[in-house]
């Protein structure tokens, strides 16, 4: 199974080629930073994008996002830790205004069974490994000084697919990302 992290911020790159206002090209790098840092599992790096008191808003029937700078950061240390770290984040669509990017994707990730569960999804074995795609949409607002505020984060679990991942078709990126978080795979 192949799986390019890069996918996250190449659409986000592309449009930055093409945009010329400065404030607009700042807030497009401020999320390609972002994205490289989720990918990195650098939660440091993750936090340098925000401002002093980041609001995140997952929607999905209801808000269950991190508000505040100490709950944001304690999502993210538990975003890497549970192996979440590992996905493709397709663009499908960029806009760019003068507060927001906003962006429409299709998301792809391979997840550990508890994780996907702790996410809301039904699996069948939570010690197996599950690949999910679900499309979401994004906006990421900022602030005067290109700090992002948060993220507004739009999916839908009815719209998720969730296929089990053989341990022996696990791409060996995800299964190093596992080991560097202390969570080895022992392949059978």
């Amino acid at each position: 199974m192949d799986f390019d992290q890069g996918i996250c911020w190449y659409g986000l790159e592309e449009r930055l080629e093409r945009t010329t206002d400065a404030r607009h090209r700042k807030m497009l790098q401020t999320v390609i930073d972002h994205a490289k840092a989720e990918t990195r599992g650098d939660v440091d790096g993750l936090m340098a994008t925000l401002n002093a008191d980041p609001q995140y808003h997952f929607w999905n029937g209801k808000d269950f996002g991190p508000k505040g700078a100490d709950a944001v950061r304690a999502y993210y240390e538990w975003f890497v830790a549970s192996g979440a770290g590992f996905f493709e984040s397709r663009k499908v669509r960029v806009v760019v205004d003068d507060d927001n990017v906003v962006t429409e994707s299709i998301m792809r990730g391979i997840v550990p069974g508890s994780t996907a569960e702790r996410r809301g999804y039904t699996v069948p074995d939570i010690d197996a490994h599950y690949l999910v795609t679900t499309r979401t949409a994004i906006f990421w607002p900022f602030d005067e000084s290109c700090a992002l505020i948060g993220e507004d984060s739009y999916s839908s679990t009815d719209l998720t697919d969730i296929t089990l991942v053989p341990d022996d078709e696990l791409p060996d990126e995800y299964v190093a990302m596992l080991d560097a978080i202390g969570q080895p795979l022992v392949r059978t």
